[in-house]
């Protein structure tokens, strides 16, 4: 077996320091690792420490003239495994959501064709801030995999979100995404039909809350949401799953958001955009509590139930229909007790979607691991057997390919 290649980017944190462990844990692990320091990170952490650590040669600066009349930094950039980037400061984050390439590590990440995982390390106000938050987004949108930061006591005096996760749990990470495992095309279908398209997900469902222990939800595993992402990615698309709250594993190949309510999934689906596909499958509550309760609603004895306002939450698929950004193929999907052919055409003029793909629900669906779906497009309806939900989305990828050959 190859040992895995992992080019690590240390940032200019006071985390930093934790690179040295990080690197000691990549080559107990069996991992060849080089090393780029930017700037800042030479204050905290030596290249000759990191250089002794991975047995690799330090790199430190884009205008190494040997190197770069070479090519060095193209070099680099392409021929790890993984990129890691730990610490990510917040500086170091803003430049790599925009493109900008001012400097080895920076031009490095712009230039990798790789898999990147960053690891974000700052203050804790840096790190709630809205632009850093902005940033986060759009660099998990881009398909970089950004782990939350640790809560805790920072280096400043300061408590909260911010601290670098310990370089077990790193690497821990770092494991699982050299160990993906592949995923087996449709049967026909060429694994790369789907090469450079961005395909947009939701699955699972929202959870709407009305105290801080209760919550307004429906019902969904989003078993079926996680096998379509799992298919589209095996076909070659970069997929963003944006998942309401579930019990299951990120399929291989995908870039997973995770979010609590409609509100939150409408905004993480908008910040994914453009892409070139969206399905909707996520079953996103209609309503939520029109002001949520800031401490559990107690029973004041008199036997009569709490008066509960709802509000109206925001139509995600429709709301793409009318998107300037609109995905150039819409699927929504609906699922229905009864009428279900004749509830789904009307669900597809009424959002205005390409295809709506529903099911019937009365029966054991919600968390089992078969359906039977039928498929609302403007030039009619097509009718599937009940099969296996790995099928159904094996299928309705296929489907979705050969709307792009």
């Amino acid at each position: 077996m190859i040992a895995p290649r992992i080019l690590l980017i240390v940032g200019g944190g006071i985390a930093a320091y934790k690179a040295c462990e990080l690197v000691r844990l990549i080559r107990k692990g069996g991992g060849s690792v080089r090393c780029v320091l930017t700037e800042g990170a030479q204050h905290f952490v030596t290249p000759m420490s990191l250089a002794a650590l991975s047995e690799q040669e330090v790199h430190t600066s884009l205008w190494d003239l040997k190197n770069e009349t070479e090519m060095g930094h193209i070099q680099l950039s392409r021929e790890a495994d993984l990129v890691v980037v730990c610490p990510a400061t917040a500086d170091l984050m803003a430049k790599m959501a925009v493109g900008i390439a001012d400097d080895l590590a920076t031009t490095l990440l712009l230039a990798t064709d790789k898999p990147v995982l960053a690891v974000p390390a700052m203050n804790v106000r840096m790190w709630l801030h809205a632009a850093t938050q902005r940033n986060v987004a759009t660099l998990r949108a881009d398909g970089v995999t950004v782990l939350d930061p640790d809560d805790g006591a920072m280096a400043c005096g300061e408590f909260g979100p911010g601290r670098l996760p310990e370089p077990p749990f790193i690497w821990g990470e770092i494991e699982k995404l050299l160990d993906r495992p592949r995923v087996i095309p449709a049967p026909g279908i060429k694994g790369g039909a789907l090469a450079g398209r961005h395909v947009l997900v939701t699955a699972g469902p929202t959870h709407e809350p009305i105290d801080p222990v209760r919550y307004i939800a429906n019902r969904s595993s989003g078993k079926q949401g996680y096998a379509i992402a799992g298919a589209l990615a095996a076909l070659g698309a970069r997929v963003t799953l944006v998942s309401g709250p579930v019990s299951l594993a990120t399929p291989a190949g995908v870039h997973r958001i995770d979010v609590e309510s409609a509100r939150e999934m409408a905004a993480a689906v908008d910040a994914a955009l453009p892409a070139d596909v969206a399905v909707m499958v996520a079953a996103v509550a209609d309503w939520r509590a029109d002001t949520a309760a800031g401490q559990k609603i107690k029973k004041d004895g008199s036997g009569a139930p709490p008066t509960l306002a709802l509000a109206e939450n925001p139509d995600i698929l429709a709301g793409l229909a009318q998107n300037a950004r609109r995905p150039r193929l819409l699927i929504g999907f609906a699922a229905e007790t009864e009428k279900v052919v004749d509830h789904a055409v009307a669900k597809r003029a009424r959002k205005d979607a390409d295809w709506i793909v529903a099911n019937d629900v009365s029966g054991d669906v919600m968390g089992g691991d078969s359906n039977s779906i039928h498929i609302v497009t403007r030039d009619g309806v097509e009718s599937w057997e009940t099969m296996p939900k790995a099928d159904v989305a094996h299928r309705l990828a296929a489907r979705i390919a050969d709307e792009f050959a």
